[in-house]
């Protein structure tokens, strides 16, 4: 299912923690990451944070910047993002700032959460996830239901390291603050657990005042069948390559990458590469890669359109190629249609074979935008 954009945002000591141990909120940023990070909220559908975080720092979490505003209704947007809290018992404040202030609330809960905050008449939508906190049930709701494409999340801890371990987060910001904290019994950023394979892509580093500004991607594919963020970040680079294919009238234009499990591109490919008129997008890309390299048994490859399983231009086609090359994991966007070849099913072949196959149809439309002469 498709899942809104989700950015982590955070401010951290040198030492990694988020505040101390004082009565009153640590003030890591400086102003002018401040008002940075108001504009990211301007920018964002939702706003979420941890119920720990409503109880810790009672905040308000508003776009305070009027002409922010005011550019959001102009575009049809509401004044304020969504404000979203998650909370595994319902333990909430009815009288804290977050209900008080602001446009529409909602909170993520179990059933008996439900039960706690509907009697604690807190101000808020109250959606049930079930008997347990799920992280893709709540994704799929905002997504689907409350319409929410960009979800920006402040915090805190659990709820950061909760989504980067699940492999639910598309971006980290993180700012560095020049202070120490040094007492152990303070907030740190990141808990312990598995975490995704691989280091993570900056993207971004920017001087703000005395604090640094980091952005970062993750890159390591995800496991088993549930997608991963990278999962989704690779297979639009494979939708992106098949825009940069030379069109034909007889052959779908195709992008492929090959990724190895802690991250590292391996090759990229696409239909037609280097002027060969008939050379696949997977073909391409594997053709790339020594076929004793031994990253490949745990890659995965992302393509655009499945993987073909009959063709008259190559001796193997490339859901062959792709068994003879030893991955277990394929992503794609798009089932192939009947248009040249009936009833294909590369996705089937592969699957009968033990490889995990996803189809994430969000792309379908980015699959098919190059081939539109094709199947309109």
């Amino acid at each position: 299912m498709p899942y809104p954009y989700v950015l982590l945002s955070a401010a951290v000591s040198l030492d990694g923690f988020l505040d101390d141990t004082g009565p009153d909120r640590l003030l890591l940023s400086s102003p002018a990451d401040f008002d940075r990070v108001d504009e990211v909220r301007a920018s964002a559908d939702a706003i979420l944070i941890g119920a720990g975080t409503i109880r810790a720092d009672n905040p308000r979490l508003l776009v305070n910047s009027p002409e922010r505003r005011a550019a959001r209704t102009a575009a049809g947007r509401a004044e304020y993002p969504l404000k979203v809290t998650v909370t595994a018992t319902g333990d909430l404040d009815p009288e804290a700032q977050f209900w008080h202030t602001g446009g529409e609330k909602i909170v993520y809960t179990t059933d008996e959460g439900v039960r706690r905050a509907r009697a604690l008449g807190i101000a808020a939508d109250t959606v049930s996830l079930g008997t347990d906190l799920d992280w893709r049930l709540l994704l799929e709701h905002l997504h689907d239901v409350r319409g929410v494409r960009r979800l920006m999340v402040e915090g805190g801890g659990t709820v950061h390291t909760q989504l980067l371990q699940q492999g639910l987060a598309d971006e980290l910001q993180l700012v560095l603050a020049p202070l120490f904290v040094g007492d152990p019994k303070a907030p740190r950023l990141f808990g312990p657990g598995g975490y995704q394979a691989g280091r993570l892509r900056l993207l971004e580093t920017r001087r703000i005042e005395d604090v640094v500004l980091m952005r970062y991607e993750p890159t390591a594919p995800g496991t088993g069948g549930s997608a991963s963020a990278a999962d989704r970040h690779w297979l639009r680079l494979a939708c992106e390559l098949a825009a940069e294919c030379p069109p034909s009238r007889t052959a779908f234009s195709v992008g492929a990458v090959v990724v190895a499990a802690d991250g590292t591109e391996l090759a990229r490919g696409h239909s037609r590469e280097a002027g060969d008129p008939v050379v696949h997008a997977e073909e391409a890309a594997l053709a790339k890669i020594p076929a004793d390299d031994p990253r490949l048994a745990a890659a995965t490859v992302y393509t655009s359109l499945e993987p073909c399983t009959h063709r008259a231009s190559r001796p193997h086609p490339c859901a062959e190629l792709i068994l003879r090359a030893g991955v277990r994991r394929v992503v794609t966007a798009w089932r192939e249609p009947d248009t040249f070849v009936a009833a294909a099913d590369g996705t089937g072949m592969l699957r009968e074979a033990g490889v995990e196959v996803l189809v994430l149809g969000e792309y379908e439309g980015l699959a098919k935008a190059p081939n539109g002469h094709l199947v309109g």
